[in-house]
């Protein structure tokens, strides 16, 4: 099952020699900020959970109100499941306005914009703040509360929550394509966007009253 997984997903990303044309050139702007840097999946580790924790006390005791929920997302956020060495965490704050302000905030908590700079055409996703957890690293998404975005990213973690026998073959999917594209992060990110996208649109379709939502652009990286 893993090898068919495999095969069909990395020949979708064959399909097209240039990953970039899926993608508009102003969200490549975030994307490429680490390409030069190789695609490297790690084993899960019981300590992310507590990392998470700890980072989001932090995070809300920095922003308070500014922030109208917070999620751990990625694969960090499911147990049992490898991925890169980066806890993912997505705040919702209700327009650019809001960001910005949080943006000044997160300074004192060790946090800095890595996002390079914010998109206007971008409604939903505002900036991309990183640190160093000294083991681990920490990218904070400040989005569009409860936006398709939002929604998107709460739905593929849930899925593979609840369905161990998927995650494992995700984590084999990216073990594998970490071999075959360590140095090639927009190629990478494409060929597991495909396995994203499946997920999504499943259960999307599964859910009572949600049959009209389309995914209609290209998830972020995870």
């Amino acid at each position: 099952m893993e090898q068919i997984l495999f095969d069909f997903f990395e020949s979708a990303a064959n399909a097209n020699p240039n990953p970039k044309v899926l993608v508009s050139p102003n969200k490549l702007d975030r994307w490429e900020l680490c390409v030069d840097k190789p695609v490297v999946i790690v084993d899960y580790d019981l300590r992310w959970p507590t990392l998470y924790e700890e980072e989001k006390g932090l995070i809300c005791k920095t922003l308070g109100h500014r922030i109208r929920a917070i999620e751990h997302i990625g694969s960090t956020a499911v147990p049992n499941l490898g991925g890169k060495n980066i806890i993912d965490i997505m705040a919702g704050v209700d327009n650019i306005d809001e960001a910005d302000e949080c943006l000044l905030l997160l300074g004192s908590a060790g946090y800095g914009d890595v996002s390079k700079v914010p998109q206007p055409d971008d409604a939903e996703w505002f900036y991309c703040l990183g640190k160093s957890l000294h083991i681990v690293g920490c990218h904070l998404h400040l989005v569009k509360y409860n936006s398709e975005h939002w929604k998107k990213h709460i739905i593929f973690r849930d899925f593979l929550r609840k369905n161990p026998e998927t995650a494992h073959a995700y984590f084999n999917l990216k073990k594998r394509l970490a071999a075959k594209y360590e140095t090639d992060r927009l190629r990478y990110t494409e060929a597991k966007t495909t396995f994203i996208e499946s997920i999504i649109e499943n259960t999307k379709h599964s859910c009572l009253g949600v049959d009209s939502y389309r995914i209609n652009y290209i998830l972020r990286p995870i």
